[in-house]
């Protein structure tokens, strides 16, 4: 069984038993969180799909663990007029590990 789940903006399919690095949640580590906004759920040839979310469907998952992603270098540049600009960025990130799937 697998879910596609909505959360920080973006979208990811998920299933039982997977790790995955979402943005930042306001969590504990070793806490259970509850994730509602489930936008489709999947088993085999069946499918259930959400206008936009499913109503009832939840997944739950453990926050295994706080952190921040390699840096992204950005340079900038202008031609022939002595312009260069570097800066960097760390994006924060919650790992968490997908327990269970309930439609």
């Amino acid at each position: 069984m697998y879910a596609v789940i909505n959360t920080g903006g973006k979208q990811y399919r998920v299933a039982a038993g997977e790790k995955i690095k979402v943005e930042q949640i306001p969590a504990d580590v070793g806490s259970e969180i509850v994730l509602d906004q489930v936008l489709m759920v999947g088993e085999g040839e069946s499918v259930k799909i959400g206008t936009p979310v499913l109503a009832g469907a939840s997944v739950k998952a453990t926050v295994l663990a706080h952190g921040r992603h390699a840096k992204v270098r950005i340079f900038k540049m202008r031609r022939r007029k002595h312009y260069q600009k570097h800066q960097g960025h760390r994006q924060n990130y919650t790992e968490l590990r997908i327990e269970t799937i309930a439609a």
